[in-house]
């Protein structure tokens, strides 16, 4: 699986385990994301993906670096889609 394959299925596992927001993003906590196990079988290198994703301004976390334990609580904002895209896809 290459990098674009795997920002999208982060996409889709964030919103399988987050929360919708009003404006249409969804948030999820990387304590969540980490202990969830079909995550786990997905991802060799989650803190990885998230990364990747938050260069390609997908998503949205506080920090550079996310440890399980220490970072469990931080919010990851799955930014949403622009209404052009959205009405294109559905």
């Amino acid at each position: 699986m290459n990098v674009e394959e795997e920002v999208e299925r982060l996409k889709e596992e964030i919103k399988r385990l987050g929360k919708i927001q009003a404006d249409g993003s969804y948030k999820v906590t990387f304590g969540v994301l980490f202990h969830d196990d079909k995550c786990a079988n997905i991802f060799e290198a989650l803190v990885g993906t998230l990364r990747a994703a938050k260069k390609r301004k997908v998503v949205t976390y506080d920090g550079e670096l996310l440890l399980q334990g220490v970072h469990d609580n931080v919010e990851i904002t799955l930014k949403p889609l622009p209404a052009a895209a959205a009405v294109a896809t559905s």
